[in-house]
């Protein structure tokens, strides 16, 4: 995958711990390519951890207890997207109800990003707004509101002193 600028070409190149690939990692300084990498044996406190990658590299990060695994994920920031692979309903509704993320998929992640219908996009530090399609024109448009009133009517319904009647009907409008 070509990274888009040098700076971020050596950002993610630093990320790659060599003791823990499982597989990739090729890079081509000249000309920004990095080929997807899988890392193993990762924890909350290594340095990929720490940020958003947006990159070709997949940190795998092991846990025994979902729990735990919900409490490490909470403890930073909101995060872009959550993939997750399960059979288990209980953890898929548990993990996808307890933490804060833009969007994400069960049991695939292509999908999520590819669909032209599903907006793709943060919360928080992730980014604000949803991306594809007409919700990408939504997220860039700003929509004027305008209320254009006549002169020639003006219900005194509104106004005070509001009496049981006058409240009735207000109430019986609104419903």
């Amino acid at each position: 995958m070509r990274i888009i600028n040098t700076t971020h070409f050596y950002r993610l190149q630093k990320l790659i711990a060599t003791d823990k690939i499982y597989f990739g990692s090729h890079t081509d300084r000249d000309r920004r390519l990095i080929g997807p990498t899988i890392l193993q044996n990762v924890s909350f406190d290594d340095e990929i951890m720490q940020d958003e990658i947006f990159g070709p590299i997949l940190p795998i990060v092991s846990y025994t207890n979902i729990d735990e695994a919900i409490k490490k994920v909470k403890e930073r920031p909101k995060r872009l997207a959550c993939y997750i692979y399960s059979k288990n309903k209980r953890t898929i509704d548990k993990l996808l109800n307890e933490h804060s993320f833009g969007g994400g998929a069960v049991n695939d992640s292509v999908m999520h990003l590819s669909n032209s219908n599903l907006p793709f996009g943060g919360v928080g530090l992730s980014g604000m707004g949803s991306y594809h399609g007409k919700f990408g024109l939504d997220t860039f448009s700003h929509y004027k509101r305008i209320l254009d009133k006549p002169f020639w009517f003006e219900a005194n319904l509104k106004y005070a002193p509001y009496s049981k009647k006058k409240l009735t009907l207000i109430k019986w409008l609104l419903e």
